[in-house]
């Protein structure tokens, strides 16, 4: 099983899961010619997918969604209402009606050999959720556009292999930023995006010592930069007294330009 991001940051998101089985993707906020290059790079094509897992309807997770489906013809597996939502839009082109498949919040499923447990978020969209997949005894997850977390996120993270975790802002950086105030208070409100300090705070509540990938998700590309994330994080690992020294732990960060390393378990 291996997971690697093919591209994260707020201007576009899409994430690899598979066994040697069955392929899968989070999210295709990004353009299809950019998601066929990142599955290229894996040795895999669009015609390897056995489905997209969508988050939420956001234009940085499903950009290019109407491409790919359009080419591939693969499933496409969302909630209700991000199914609603994504139908509603105009500027996706037509997708066949028959490739949305209807999932639910703390419901699992399968897709070959990987089950599915879609988990809700907290985040300004119509019915959003994050994911974790197992096969084998192996485990990994993909946990972004989250404006809080509760016990509840942090018992769907426990006993990870690989973690893809939103690291969205530095809180300093968004309060001077040019954004205007509405846009500061939504993203750092609580249906809004973790920021660094957070992320560390939640990172700390599901570390392990077996964990093999940890990726910084997500980050805004106005409000944070990636050596900041990084290190923010590692800060909050060692204020919150981690039995886990930081620069032992496998952390990155997720480019939103570049393929990251593909992560195997």
């Amino acid at each position: 099983m291996r997971m690697c991001s093919i591209a994260s940051g707020s201007s576009g998101n899409c994430i690899y899961i598979g066994s040697e089985q069955h392929h899968i993707l989070i999210d295709a906020g990004i353009s299809g010619k950019r998601v066929e290059a990142g599955l290229n790079s894996l040795e895999l094509s669009g015609q390897d997918i056995d489905g997209i897992l969508l988050t939420h309807e956001h234009s940085d997770h499903i950009k290019g969604l109407g491409v790919l489906a359009r080419k591939y013809g693969f499933p496409i597996y969302a909630t209700p209402g991000t199914t609603a939502a994504v139908k509603a839009m105009t500027n996706l082109g037509k997708i066949e009606e028959g490739l949305f498949h209807e999932i639910h919040a703390d419901e699992n499923f399968q897709i070959g050999d990987l089950e599915i447990a879609p988990f809700t978020i907290s985040h300004d969209a119509a019915e959003p959720v994050a994911y974790r997949v197992e096969c084998g005894g192996k485990k990994m997850a993909v946990a972004t556009d989250l404006g809080v977390y509760t016990d509840y996120t942090i018992d769907h993270l426990q006993d990870l292999d690989v973690l893809l975790l939103e690291a969205n802002h530095d809180i300093h950086m968004l309060e001077v930023g040019a954004y205007p105030y509405y846009l500061k208070q939504r993203i750092s409100g609580d249906r809004g995006h973790l920021s660094n300090e957070t992320a560390g705070k939640l990172l700390c509540q599901v570390l392990h010592e077996n964990m093999k990938g940890i990726f910084l998700g997500h980050l805004s590309k106005e409000n944070n930069y990636a050596e900041l994330a990084y290190e923010t994080v590692k800060l909050e690992l060692l204020l919150g007294e981690s039995p886990y020294r930081a620069e032992e732990l496998p952390l990155s960060v997720a480019s939103r330009e570049e393929r990251s390393a593909c992560v195997a378990v």
